[in-house]
């Protein structure tokens, strides 16, 4: 365990001096009070984050030892730096019209004005990753090749879907649609735009993927560049996977505080421990040795989708997307060593 999570450590140890630092340097005293949030926002964040990891283990497990060192090194940069720092500044700087640096600087030293443009830019924001995140769901349960069920009088009849080209997209199209008759009438444009290029990324990412491993088996003599490039796509694929996850997490993060210095080192502590879990459940095989573990992280997954589409227009709370999440995972995992022992 020590092996897996202590560079985790490590992250906390600085991270726990760095929000010390800043709230006294900066808030006036309140260097404790910073430490305690910067924590509370790491535990939110991996308990928010379990069902995440196991779909990262999952797609891990065909990538080389080098790119999953490459998502633990490069990856959780693009996932603290690139999610929970600048891609919120970058919003705010799109919907707003002003200059990134105008932005960081309302950030630091005008925070009610900056909240104030990321709360405008939540319903957008989670729709893109509600879709996204939906029609992986639909992927995974009407995969024609699946053999094994969890839940077997939904997943069975959910698979026999799969004779339908085009499926995942009609249903995450309907969904946008009944969206509509609940969004506010000039906010359904952006929230629409949103969720179609979630939907469009996710076929492309997915296409090239699917057309990479088909062209790795029929063209042997090109298998190194073609897992260089498939290492490329799938790293691509579960940094897409982790911003969906992350754009709820980020927003209520500012329930918390709206201090962004802080909720990036609560956030990359989090972020840090669910890398740091993933790396494990790959190693450790734990999937094979827990049949249902992804079926409960695509439940979750869908879940979370859905709860996505809903806080466009009804506040929803972190704490029940995060237990509905671990139900799921739980129940699995419950189920798996049942069946384990079953086999005994």
């Amino acid at each position: 365990m020590l092996r897996y999570f202590s560079g985790s450590y490590i992250v906390t140890f600085l991270g726990i001096i760095c929000a010390y630092l800043w709230g006294e340097h900066v808030h006036g005293g309140t260097g404790l009070t910073c430490v305690f949030i910067a924590l509370v926002l790491a535990t939110l964040e991996i308990s928010l984050s379990f069902d995440n990891a196991v779909v990262n283990a999952m797609k891990l497990e065909n990538m080389s030892p080098k790119w999953r060192h490459r998502f633990i090194t490069w990856g959780i940069l693009i996932a603290v730096f690139g999610m929970r720092f600048l891609f919120p500044l970058l919003v705010v700087a799109i919907f707003a019209g002003v200059n990134i640096k105008l932005v960081l600087d309302m950030a630091l030293h005008d925070v009610n004005q900056y909240t104030h443009y990321l709360e405008l830019t939540h319903a957008p924001i989670v729709t893109f990753g509600g879709s996204f995140l939906l029609m992986l769901f639909m992927d995974y349960f009407t995969e024609s090749k699946k053999t094994v069920h969890w839940i077997n009088f939904i997943e069975e009849r959910l698979q026999k879907l799969s004779k339908y080209q085009g499926l995942c997209t009609i249903t995450t199209l309907c969904a946008l649609g009944l969206l509509m008759f609940k969004i506010a009438p000039d906010m359904r444009q952006s929230v629409l735009t949103s969720g179609i290029a979630g939907i469009i990324v996710y076929l492309l990412i997915d296409g090239l993927a699917e057309w990479l491993e088909r062209r790795q088996e029929a063209r042997a003599k090109l298998c190194a560049n073609t897992v260089k490039c498939s290492g490329i796509v799938g790293f691509l694929y579960l940094e897409l996977i982790d911003a969906s996850f992350s754009l709820d997490g980020v927003l209520g993060a500012f329930a918390l505080s709206q201090d962004i210095i802080i909720i990036t080192i609560g956030l990359f502590i989090g972020a840090m421990f669910v890398r740091s879990l993933t790396i494990m459940l790959v190693e450790k095989k734990t999937l094979e040795q827990y049949l249902y573990l992804e079926h409960g992280a695509h439940w979750a997954i869908g879940t979370l989708a859905i709860l996505m589409f809903v806080s466009t227009f009804h506040e929803v709370p972190e704490v029940v997307t995060g237990l509905l999440g671990l139900v799921f995972i739980i129940s699995a995992l419950l189920s798996s060593i049942l069946h384990n022992k079953k086999l005994r």
